[in-house]
């Protein structure tokens, strides 16, 4: 155990070592996702993972135009 400065210190430290980390994992998913599936609301990546997942989830309908 550690006594006057030292503890003070190591409380600073510690306070500082588990602040949490600005911004969000959440925030920087919606900024990655670009395309979304217009029948299942789906967030993907690109238009080839959204024809990727046409092709799998969706066999009867024809994806979107890259134009989004």
């Amino acid at each position: 155990m550690t006594r006057g400065k030292q503890k003070i210190e190591a409380q600073r430290r510690n306070a500082e070592r588990n602040q949490k980390q600005k911004g969000s994992q959440l925030e920087a998913r919606a900024v990655a996702l670009k395309a979304n599936c217009p029948i299942c609301k789906v967030q993907l990546a690109n238009a080839k993972q959204l024809g990727d997942h046409y092709a799998s989830k969706h066999p009867k309908e024809n994806p979107p135009a890259e134009a989004e």
